[in-house]
């Protein structure tokens, strides 16, 4: 995600296109978070690269599945977002900023695209043992989090036609 552009994912729909004519989900949990860092001492590329990968670089993806989405009965994008409870304060950088906005972004979206497009819908699982958090939280004190694959079945059903009643929404699930 980071180095693709608008065009290189435009050529990825058209491929999925010549060879499947639908596409039925997508799924966004790619992120990038460097650790926690204040504000002041960030290096500005590492803080680009988080907005980037974890806002621009989903919406420009989403951007170009949309018209493959529409093709399917039941075309559907799930965006995995963080808790902005966490992130929204101190030392979370542009990975707290993107978590913010996709917030912003589901609703929006699905406002736009109307009750007949694809579901537009988030996921904001419980603490998850991930290389990520692993930045943020020490693994020996991090009692909470759970493993990813306990989650796989919340994204399954969002991605599926049993997820229409997020439509818009951000799906909490308890820690």
């Amino acid at each position: 995600l980071v180095g693709a552009t608008p065009d290189d994912y435009t050529e990825l729909a058209s491929r999925v296109e010549a060879e499947l004519g639908r596409l039925d989900g997508v799924l966004h949990c790619a992120a990038e978070f460097k650790g926690l860092t204040p504000l002041l001492h960030t290096d500005p590329a590492d803080f680009a690269r988080a907005i980037h990968v974890d806002l621009t670089a989903r919406w420009w993806l989403t951007q170009a599945c949309l018209p493959l989405l529409a093709k399917s009965d039941a075309g559907a994008v799930v965006f995995a977002v963080d808790d902005p409870l966490r992130t929204d304060g101190a030392f979370w950088g542009g990975y707290g900023l993107a978590q913010s906005a996709q917030e912003t972004l589901v609703p929006m979206l699905q406002a736009e695209l109307g009750e007949h497009g694809p579901r537009i819908s988030g996921l904001r699982p419980g603490p998850m043992r991930t290389a990520l958090r692993g930045k943020a939280f020490q693994p020996n004190t991090d009692m909470q989090a759970r493993p990813p694959g306990d989650y796989a079945a919340a994204c399954v059903e969002l991605l599926s036609v049993a997820g229409a009643a997020q439509r818009g929404r951000v799906l909490e699930l308890p820690a």
